[in-house]
């Protein structure tokens, strides 16, 4: 007689039902993964992109680079995408585009905009500055990024000697989730909680805290689960690469672990040794979250996208009539919020 596989072992979060703070394409592929392992997802976005507040100064910025003002266009996430596409944002070829990971520069390309520079080891803010071309460190930059977006990312490339300018090119919003979900989780029915950023770890403190004791918190890389931890909420998992799948791989591994009803949190040194290394560069997973504070791609590997070099003519995105983003990128993405 052939012994029958334990289900737990191919379907690790069987009976598992998972919040999921993020919709659109992201939420839809997380969803995917987590039914694969058996899991019961979510989904429940918690968080949206509107327009920016000072729409005069993002429009004169937008102004200055299709008129060549800037040597440099950094983006960081596909939500930065959608706002060049629905200003119709054409770029002239002398400006170069850098995209902070894969994800972001196969949003740019599906756009119609052509991708100069991504980081090939670590598609992160990080990364992005770790490896920017040392012959490329003079001229003007312009970040457009989320009203909230920390500034680490602008001071880098400042220090590196590079002129940069800030706009905020659209604004990270809570959404409501509904009663429905606020009484599965403060009865325990969700069994965990995917975050993956800190403004999404946020909005979970605010609306669904105090979290359960049993519910598992899983953030996707050492600076969400810094920022979970100082919005109030206990981590359990921190995934090792800054991607969607190994988010739910750890998960899966934290389901499927012997004591898993008797694991506590991680408590505040392990939180912090791990944001510590992933900033020096000594871990495997990502300091930098696609979240608010600093961007980068958070649905693919290290594998790098890059694309065609620019042509000498102008290059731009189709006309776009929406000016609110809603949380439906392909990825980070982060976000990337």
């Amino acid at each position: 007689m052939t012994a029958k596989t334990p289900a737990s072992a191919t379907k690790p979060l069987a009976g598992w039902r998972v919040l999921v703070p993020r919709g659109g394409k992201w939420g839809d592929g997380v969803a995917a993964t987590l039914r694969s392992f058996g899991g019961v997802p979510v989904i429940a976005p918690m968080i949206n992109f509107a327009s920016a507040d000072d729409a005069p100064a993002l429009e004169l910025a937008l102004t200055e680079l299709q008129h060549g003002g800037f040597d440099w266009l950094v983006v960081t996430s596909a939500t930065t995408v959608d706002v060049l596409m629905s200003q119709r944002v054409k770029i002239p070829a002398s400006t170069k585009i850098a995209a902070v990971g894969e994800t972001t520069g196969a949003a740019l390309t599906l756009a119609g905009y052509q991708v100069d520079y991504v980081p090939d080891a670590d598609n992160s803010a990080r990364g992005l500055v770790k490896e920017w071309p040392r012959t490329e460190i003079t001229g003007r930059v312009l970040i457009p990024q989320s009203d909230i977006a920390d500034p680490t990312l602008v001071s880098a490339l400042s220090d590196l000697g590079l002129d940069v300018q800030f706009v905020a090119a659209y604004r990270t919003v809570g959404v409501p989730v509904t009663e429905s979900i606020r009484a599965d989780v403060a009865s325990g029915r969700i069994r965990a909680i995917l975050v993956t950023s800190g403004s999404v770890a946020r909005q979970i403190a605010l609306q669904l805290g105090p979290l359960p004791e049993q519910t598992a918190v899983a953030c996707i890389g050492p600076r969400t689960a810094f920022d979970a931890r100082a919005a109030g909420l206990s981590v359990h998992i921190i995934a090792e690469f800054r991607a969607a799948d190994s988010l739910v791989e750890a998960l899966a591994e934290y389901a499927q672990s012997a004591d898993v009803g008797g694991r506590s949190p991680l408590d505040t040194a392990q939180i912090d040794a791990a944001h510590i290394d992933a900033a020096r560069g000594t871990a495997p997973f990502d300091a930098a979250a696609h979240s608010d504070t600093t961007h980068t791609d958070t649905t693919h590997s290290d594998t790098t996208h890059r694309a065609a070099p620019h042509s000498d003519t102008t290059h731009g995105a189709a006309p776009r009539s929406d000016t609110t983003h809603s949380d439906t990128a392909t990825n980070d993405r982060a976000p990337e919020a």
